[in-house]
């Protein structure tokens, strides 16, 4: 009785683990790369592969194919797989032939290459301050309106240079007791009473091309920013509102301590929200100056500095600060080179008081009162004595006047009623 011959047991030996990974990478490539068609291709191909192995060598391979009748088997449906694959892959491209048909794409003659343009960096964000917080969510007025210490703004009107010969020079008191909401406050108020926060007038102000919602909140606008010479693009937004801040020409802290603590309540709110002590700058300068001096800090533009000395020294002047030793002699320094760099008045200065003349009193004109005239007596009349003459204011009476008689002339002389 004959038998059917066992195949040799499989050899895993090294290749044979080789052929296993190479043929698993196969699969995940075909996969990742044909979808479903790639798959079902690849099976069938590394099964068709094996199962000739088996029948034309009797081994097992790597599969663990036990009979050649079973590698029979394995290669019918390793060819499935392949018809099957191929079927999808053929469905596939049919489908894509279609879609092409009916949408064709215009393909110009001569195609014109567009360089793609390279986005532009954009600028990291700088976190608000106390010296320049971001715009209130809703406008409050100031309890009281603006107020400023300078008696005579005419003295505004004048060279930096000689407003900085009136401020006092002392040394920098300390900075104790200084809350920027506490002392100057709360940012930003509507100080002038137009309806707007100071942070949106002072954008409005600086910013060219500016787009608002509303009358007062300033959305979109460009500022050339005054202490680097740049171009900032300012969009309003969590992310980007901060790159413009509105910078205290004379910082709160600095001004705190040199002289401020002696202003009232009414006067501090006005140096913190004064235009002339506000401009729109880009937000990374403004973190860097901090709230230093002119001792310590100058706009990086030096064709700036002129103007941002005589600022400074007129916001001291009209807020009756005083500067240190150290301040006064860097601003010195740099007004030497613009020596008709002109001082500037505050928006804060009262109007002017008109002072109507004194009325003019006309003295009454005195009535001269005339006594009443005595009427004559008629001449074909005389007086019937002397008392009727003098009460008639006519005594003596001559010869030929009114009255005459000569009754009245006792003496006959041509006077009557003489005693």
């Amino acid at each position: 009785m004959s038998t059917t011959p066992r195949l040799r047991g499989p050899k895993f030996s090294t290749l044979t683990w080789i052929v296993l990974g190479v043929s698993q990478v196969l699969l995940l490539v075909a996969a990742s790369t044909g979808g479903f068609s790639g798959l079902f291709m690849m099976i069938g191909s590394i099964g068709a592969f094996t199962a000739i192995y088996v029948l034309a060598t009797g081994r097992q391979s790597w599969a663990v194919i036990p009979t050649r009748k079973v590698a029979g088997v394995v290669l019918a449906g390793a060819l499935v797989a392949v018809i099957a694959g191929s079927s999808l892959a053929a469905a596939s491209i049919d489908t894509n032939l279609a879609s092409s048909t009916a949408h064709p794409t215009a393909t110009a003659a001569t195609p014109t290459l567009t360089p793609t343009p390279t986005p532009s960096p954009t600028p990291t964000p700088v976190a608000f301050t106390d010296e320049a917080p971001a715009d209130p969510a809703t406008t409050r007025p100031a309890s009281e309106g603006a107020s400023i210490v300078l008696a005579d703004t005419a003295a505004t009107d004048t060279t930096a240079v000689a407003l900085l010969a009136t401020l006092a020079v002392k040394g920098r008191a300390p900075k104790t007791g200084y809350d920027r909401s506490g002392e100057f406050g709360t940012a930003w108020l509507d100080v002038d009473q137009n309806g707007c926060d100071t942070r949106n007038d002072i954008l409005a102000r600086d910013l060219t091309g500016s787009v608002k919602s509303g009358s007062c909140r300033v959305l979109t606008g460009t500022l050339l920013g005054p202490y680097t010479g740049k171009t900032i693009n300012f969009v309003r937004g969590n992310a980007t509102s901060s790159l413009v801040q509105i910078d205290h020409v004379v910082a709160l802290s600095n001004a705190w301590q040199t002289g401020a603590q002696q202003l009232s309540q009414a006067q501090r709110v006005s140096l913190a929200n004064d235009p002339l002590n506000l401009l729109a700058v880009d937000g990374r300068t403004n973190s860097s100056k901090g709230d230093g001096d002119t001792a310590t800090w100058l706009p990086p533009v030096k064709s700036y500095r002129c103007a941002y000395v005589a600022r400074q020294i007129s916001v001291k002047a009209t807020y009756g600060l005083w500067v240190t030793q150290a301040e006064h002699d860097a601003m010195t320094r740099i007004l030497t080179a613009c020596p008709d760099e002109r001082a500037t008045a505050s928006a804060f200065a009262p109007e002017p008081v008109v002072v109507a003349p004194a009325p003019v009193v006309v003295a009454p004109v005195p009535v001269v009162v005339e006594p009443a005239p005595v009427e004559p007596a008629p001449a074909s009349a005389s007086y019937e004595n002397c008392t009727a003459a003098r009460a008639a204011g006519a005594a003596p009476v001559y010869r030929g006047d009114p009255g005459y008689g000569d009754h009245l002339d006792g003496d006959n002389d041509g006077v009557g009623c003489q005693n």
